[in-house]
């Protein structure tokens, strides 16, 4: 059974700030590179960003500079604080093992965000 568990989401303005949280149980989370991933309807699944378990950090490029990934490693959780988010941010937004797309990991449920006015 996947132990990943998303929350945080929600409807947001244009402009906006949400944190998301992903509690995972130590098995993915620990020692890991952690992600987080986001699908927008009809679309494939994306990365927006990672950190090691050092705490660094990777942003893809729309994200950078908007979206701040952080862990807490005794808690077994990951977090995105997101801030001025526009519409195109919509989508059910994911954590994972980084690489979990490729490897065909098993998922969470996942959170959804809705950025409209």
């Amino acid at each position: 059974q996947v132990q990943l568990v998303e929350s945080g989401g929600g409807l947001v303005q244009p402009g906006g700030s949400l944190r998301l949280s992903c509690a995972a149980s130590g098995s993915i989370f620990s020692g890991n590179t952690m992600a987080w991933y986001r699908q927008a309807p009809g679309k494939a699944r994306e990365l927006v960003a990672r950190i090691t378990n050092g705490g660094g950090t990777y942003y893809a490029d729309s994200r950078k500079g908007r979206f701040t990934i952080s862990r807490d490693n005794a808690k077994n959780t990951v977090y995105l604080h997101m801030n001025s988010l526009k519409p195109e941010d919509t989508a059910v937004y994911y954590c994972n093992r980084y690489g979990a797309v490729t490897r065909g990991d098993d998922w969470g449920q996942g959170t959804q965000v809705i950025v409209s006015s």
